[in-house]
């Protein structure tokens, strides 16, 4: 993997954005994450009269593969609505499981969900959700016999340059592919925080160039093998044009991540495995006098959690960790994105009960939900 880049993503949540009777914007109503070198070969081709002839199929034949692959895959990808918008989904098993993003279930625990060609959709509940991965599943009342689920890559065999195509619901039109390529893995990106969203920070997406617009969250990023390689969850804005949609730049949840999160949570109800570092704070972001963001406040702290265990306590305002600063919760969710269950860190503090400096040791536990 190539060198990683700390760069701060601005993006937007992608999913319910069509909301009954109208569209909305980008922002959507439930609530829109560095990278490898690219890898490079050369064709071989037939030498004649010291020419060389290139050995890549016809156009028309790629052309026919991408055809395959919408038949094959897009059979799996379904819309899913609720009261306050619409998003999409991937069918997960023969059982009924959908995995979706958890941004586009938001608050609610009771769906309608279309599948490619019916006439009428199927009532869903929510199975659980697990918002630092922004994901959910739910699952249908009535499984129709021919269900079919969809196949999941090993996205750890991803890379830059694979040709991938977007399929979802983009601003409500049914069924609808873009294409393009994968063009950077391992990505650290911050969701905003949403009425729909906690912020999660994904930490090893998929960016890709293939369209992603509100509605596709949720949906497919398929490989030519007709497999799935991500799920579509973000886009990045421009803020020169007053946060317009970044063209080209799009975000997927890695397949690894999501077969990892919804099998626990098919099984279990929940998450025990997230492989995710955990502060064990809940925190919100404090301003200084200039009215500009300054650090992170301890609003509350986890019994047995790692910052109770290091003396972090309620009213603690943490400014840095590794040096690195920490001004906001996006700052604070982006570092720990980094880190791993186990990680010891040194954290820097401003004390509640006399407004002193610290730093302490912690050593990361992991998140569950």
């Amino acid at each position: 993997m190539g060198t990683t880049t700390r760069r701060r993503v601005t993006v937007a949540l992608t999913a319910a954005a069509v909301v009954l009777g109208g569209l909305s914007a980008c922002s959507d109503d439930n609530g829109p994450r560095e990278s490898s070198s690219p890898s490079s070969g050369h064709a071989t081709g037939n030498i004649t009269s010291g020419s060389t002839t290139p050995s890549s199929p016809p156009a028309n034949d790629l052309q026919t593969q991408y055809q395959q692959v919408v038949r094959n895959v897009l059979p799996s990808v379904v819309q899913i609505t609720t009261q306050s918008g619409l998003g999409s989904g991937v069918v997960y098993d023969d059982k009924g499981n959908i995995v979706t993003n958890a941004h586009v279930v938001g608050q609610a625990t009771t769906f309608e969900v279309t599948l490619p060609n019916a006439s009428k959709p199927i009532t869903a509940k929510l199975v659980a959700a697990f918002a630092p991965d922004d994901l959910a599943v739910i699952r249908l009342d009535s499984p129709p016999a021919d269900l079919k689920p969809a196949r999941f890559a090993d996205s750890s065999k991803l890379q830059v340059g694979q040709i991938t195509m977007a399929m979802g619901n983009p601003l409500g039109l049914d069924s609808s592919v873009t294409e393009g390529i994968v063009s950077a893995i391992g990505r650290t990106v911050s969701e905003p925080q949403t009425s729909g969203s906690s912020g999660a920070t994904i930490s090893s997406a998929i960016q890709t160039s293939a369209a992603i617009n509100p509605g596709n969250s949720g949906g497919a990023l398929v490989d030519l093998e007709s497999q799935v390689i991500g799920i579509p969850t973000l886009a990045a804005t421009d803020p020169e044009t007053d946060g317009g949609a970044a063209s080209g730049i799009g975000f997927a949840i890695p397949a690894n991540t999501v077969k990892s999160i919804t099998d626990q949570i098919i099984k279990n109800g929940k998450v025990d495995n997230s492989g995710k570092a955990a502060l064990g704070v809940t925190v919100r972001t404090v301003a200084g006098s200039s009215s500009r963001a300054t650090g992170v406040g301890v609003v509350s702290v986890q019994d047995g959690g790692a910052a109770e265990a290091a003396g972090i306590q309620q009213g603690d305002v943490i400014t840095s960790i590794d040096d690195q600063p920490i001004t906001d919760v996006a700052a604070l969710s982006e570092v720990l994105g980094g880190k791993q269950p186990g990680d010891q860190v040194k954290v820097s503090l401003m004390r509640a009960r006399d407004g002193g400096k610290a730093t302490v040791d912690v050593t990361l536990g992991e998140l569950k939900g």
